[in-house]
């Protein structure tokens, strides 16, 4: 027998769960040089617009399907649904929790080891790229910090629902809004913070492009971890008083506000010493530590910027164990304990690969010419994440009953009709923009545009 389902002590316990789980290293890192490289304001405005008509619906399905069947992704679809097609797109969302966290972990493990070199020897201009290649091409730091993230995301997820991953969002999220705020008022009243100011709350729709959009598309239902069952699994641990709507919204307002503030807090220092707002990837260790070597205060304010990150990292990783762990949990009556070391383990294992993959094995080329790290990751993103957002608005949008919605979201009777709205767009607009989230991130869209 399953053991009697854990439930979030409070809501305002679930909505900081929630928002900790769609906020990380995407809002810290995609974000910015998206942003940067698409237009500044442009970009942000059809982001804005994307997450309306795209991650907020899907946010609100996903609750729905996990607090109306009180189950992991595979169950809740089997609940619902008796059919062996349906529980498909629960494994989507476990495959992609699973394996998004063996790779997120190593990524989670450099910001560790900057956190480190901050504390023991600080930024040194001239030096940055250099660093970051360092830590690169050691396959002992890479594991060993690798291994030091995932006993953080277990010990946390250990502790289960209430006591665990509520209580510690509850500690993390308040204090990474206090030091995103801190540094985000220490860089506007740096001199490239009218600059910045202009560059993102001004938008120049001329240089939006196509592919800007697609890209704001991309990141509103990536930003807000859609797709791989961390808002259905956490949505199965909500009691049936909380009124869901709310809920998403300010889960989805909390995960918007972070990104602008990351923006408002980058690109005043990107401006002020000259620097290219789209620099890509590279911006968060390469470009930010240079910064950081070459202005006063650099060392603290590098120190809170990269325990920032962190926070973001570990607050998003718990949710993708989370996702797997309740699994086996619901499906195969593990304990917590078992499941949460166990899956742990394998996990970080798997992960091991990854991390050689810019060492020992970085000649070793899979298809594409991309090596293991970079071929996990666009599975992932790129086709899981897409399809699994796909399978849920439909299932929401066709296959669940107006009874069977109505009653998991509480219909409030307002102006704004808010069921209604929320409804023609997961059975239309939002299916439509997921699919052409998927023919983008496949690159199906870049091939038919060269033939029409």
């Amino acid at each position: 027998m399953a053991p009697q389902r854990e439930h979030w002590a409070s809501r305002f316990g679930f909505v900081l769960a929630a928002a900790g789980s769609a906020i990380g290293l995407g809002n810290l890192w995609r974000f910015p040089y998206k942003c940067g490289e698409y237009g500044g304001g442009a970009f942000l405005a059809a982001y804005l617009v994307s997450v309306a008509i795209l991650g907020l619906p899907v946010l609100i399905a996903e609750i729905i399907i996990g607090r109306s069947a009180q189950k992991n992704p595979v169950g809740a679809f089997r609940e619902l649904r008796a059919s062996r097609f349906w529980p498909l797109v629960g494994w989507l969302g476990i495959l992609a929790g699973f394996i998004i966290l063996s790779y997120y972990s190593v990524v989670g493990g450099w910001i560790l080891h900057y956190i480190a070199s901050t504390v023991l020897s600080g930024f040194q201009a001239g030096l940055a790229a250099g660093q970051f290649h360092e830590l690169m091409s050691s396959p002992a730091r890479q594991i060993g910090c690798h291994g030091l993230f995932m006993l953080l995301t277990i010990f946390i997820v250990r502790g289960g629902i209430s006591s665990g991953i509520e209580r510690w969002n509850k500690l993390l999220m308040p204090a990474l809004f206090l030091i995103l705020i801190g540094l985000t008022i220490r860089s506007l009243i740096s001199p490239g913070a009218g600059h910045a100011l202009r560059f993102l709350l001004q938008p120049d729709f001329s240089q939006l492009t196509r592919t800007g959009i697609l890209e704001a598309l991309g990141s509103a239902f990536f930003s807000l971890s859609l797709g791989m069952g961390a808002m259905l699994t956490y949505g199965s641990y909500l009691d049936k008083n909380t009124n869901i709507s709310s809920a998403a919204l300010e889960i989805s307002a909390l995960d918007t506000c972070f990104s602008v503030m990351a923006g408002l807090m980058i690109f005043p220092i990107v401006f002020s010493c000259g620097l290219d707002p789209g620099a890509g990837p590279g911006l968060l260790f390469v470009t930010l530590p240079e910064v950081f070597a070459q202005m006063p205060g650099g060392r603290m304010c590098g120190f809170f910027f990269f325990v920032l990150v962190a926070f973001a990292a570990i607050t998003s990783a718990i949710s993708l164990l989370e996702v797997v762990v309740s699994f086996f949990i619901d499906e195969l009556c593990w304990t917590r304990r078992r499941a949460d070391y166990t899956l742990g383990a394998v996990i970080f294992v798997c992960g091991i690969p990854s991390a050689l993959s810019f060492n020992l094995w970085s000649g070793l080329t899979l298809m594409g010419g991309k090596n293991i790290f970079d071929l996990l990751d666009g599975f992932a993103s790129n086709i899981l994440l897409p399809l699994g957002g796909l399978g849920i608005a439909i299932f929401a949008g066709w296959v669940l009953t107006h009874g069977e919605k109505e009653a998991e979201i509480k219909r409030v009777e307002n102006a704004f009709h808010f069921y209604d709205i929320w409804h023609i767009l997961i059975k239309y607009i939002t299916p439509v923009a997921l699919v052409i989230v998927l023919l983008y991130t496949t690159g199906i869209i870049g091939l038919l545009s060269k033939y029409f």
